[in-house]
């Protein structure tokens, strides 16, 4: 596992002993920010099964993976302005006792519907660890005088890909030792540790010096609205895109327009959309996140489904198929954990997911399992190279004011491209998750990834002509 100590020299003049990231942070940085993938990747192998206990087809349980990601795209901007405002303790303390909370709920489940709110609950709880992470790095960054953290960027990035990949291989025994309800109770235990960690290490915010004026923080209710409004909708439309349903999407556009508009106007504003819209960077990062997303997920939550229904794999089986993703993922993470650049990353992991999304065009029921080992090796070292890359990049271009709101966002796109690709999952499998359906399915995540080895491509070409 990378090295999770950072040292520098002190920027101070009179610093002459090198300065340490705390410890006793990792744990609980670690821990909280991959309560979201524990959450995603544990569902994917329980997905037929749920629908089996509840008889509900596939549109409808890909309602349980909709539900968080609806929850998480506009609670991660939400959350990590808080954390901008209020410290990274707080939040995360409250996010993960949500966890807990939610996972018991969804553990004692009686229908389908309640088991959605639970994911819901799960999260909106689960929007804190990750922006509370970055926040906590840039902040000892600035304290250390160091400025690239890149082997602590690397642990973090490496854990949450480690739980995301190996995630259907514990979830699908964990559904074949004590049914699907097991993987909502392992939230407990998680919930537990983090809040123990938490309360433990994370630092207190400082209280106002004796006699200082408390400083009085407007909040943008109404552009947390708008936003909200616009994100719901465009998923909504995105979820079942149907010539019925275009005035969500129409509704999306106008709640979007008032809410640019709101943000330019607003003194203390939700979301600084005139200074995002200076920092392009940060956007294309946010583009290119987008765009991993909906490849990664189309294949996390898509291909399991198929396994079980369309190869006839059990859920262990299927999660030890997906196996290889996590090996490769991990070599990836430490074999370039302490390389900066981006667009080679970028430029290599994108042309290894289109190559992988290609090779599931020509897989059908009776391919060897050895084979399906071998395209998911392949597709697991692009989210090692990617998830660095997008990483680096936000933790470069955001600034340390901003970096809770910034890396929410992040995450918002992330959640868009899991949602994208949920909406492709459900209409690729409308009844059965059949081999069909599978192909159309990686038609549409190599068209993403194709577009994101284009971005690269263009980014590349322009440097070129620039020098």
């Amino acid at each position: 596992m990378p090295s999770a100590t950072i040292s520098s020299s002190p920027r101070s003049s009179g610093g002459a002993s090198a300065v340490r990231f705390p410890r006793r942070l990792i744990a609980p940085m670690v821990l909280g920010s991959v309560l979201n993938p524990l959450n995603t990747s544990l569902l994917s192998v329980a997905l037929i099964p749920i629908g089996v206990a509840f008889g509900a087809p596939p549109s409808e349980t890909a309602w349980l993976v909709s539900a968080l990601y609806l929850a998480c795209a506009v609670g991660q901007p939400v959350t990590g302005r808080l954390i901008d405002a209020y410290g990274p303790r707080r939040l995360y303390l409250i996010g993960t006792a949500l966890v807990g909370a939610a996972g018991l709920l969804g553990a004692l489940a009686p229908h389908l519907g309640v088991l959605i709110a639970a994911r819901v609950l799960i999260g909106l709880g689960t929007c804190a660890g990750y922006p509370a992470s970055m926040s906590l790095i840039k902040r000892e960054s600035v304290r250390t005088g160091h400025a690239s953290p890149a082997s602590l960027l690397a642990t973090l990035s490496f854990a949450n890909q480690v739980i995301a990949v190996v995630g259907p291989t514990l979830g699908g025994f964990l559904v074949d030792l004590g049914g699907w309800r097991t993987v909502f109770t392992l939230n407990v235990p998680f919930a537990v540790a983090c809040l123990v960690l938490g309360a433990l290490y994370l630092p207190r915010e400082p209280r106002p010096a004796h006699g200082a004026a408390r400083v009085r923080r407007r909040w943008d209710l109404l552009g947390i609205g708008l936003f909200s409004v616009a994100l719901v909708t465009l998923m909504l439309f995105l979820m079942n895109p149907d010539a019925g349903r275009v005035w969500l999407l129409g509704l999306a556009l106008v709640a979007g327009a008032g809410f640019v508009l709101r943000e330019l106007r607003v003194a203390e504003p939700f979301l600084d959309v005139r200074l995002l819209g200076e920092n392009k960077p940060l956007l294309v990062t946010y583009a290119r996140q987008l765009l991993t997303g909906v490849v990664m997920y189309s294949v996390v939550y898509g291909l399991p489904q198929w396994l079980e229904h369309g190869r006839g794999l059990t859920p262990s089986q299927t999660g030890l198929v997906l196996l290889p993703v996590f090996a490769t993922a991990m070599v990836g993470t430490i074999l370039t954990r302490k390389q900066r650049g981006v667009l080679g990353r970028l430029l290599v992991g994108s042309a290894m997911q289109l190559v992988a999304c290609v090779a599931l065009l020509v897989v059908d029921a009776g391919t060897s399992v050895v084979v399906l080992c071998v395209i998911m090796a392949v597709f697991g070292l692009p989210q090692a190279l990617n998830g660095l890359a997008n990483q680096y990049a936000l933790y470069d271009q955001a600034t340390p004011s901003q970096i809770g709101a910034a890396s929410g966002l992040f995450r918002t796109f992330m959640y868009l491209g899991a949602l994208t690709s949920s909406a492709a999952t459900a209409a690729a499998y409308r009844e059965v998750a059949d081999t069909a359906g599978m192909h159309m399915l990686a038609l549409f995540a190599a068209v993403c990834a194709a577009l994101l080895l284009a971005t690269v491509l263009a980014e590349l070409s322009l440097r070129r002509r620039r020098r």
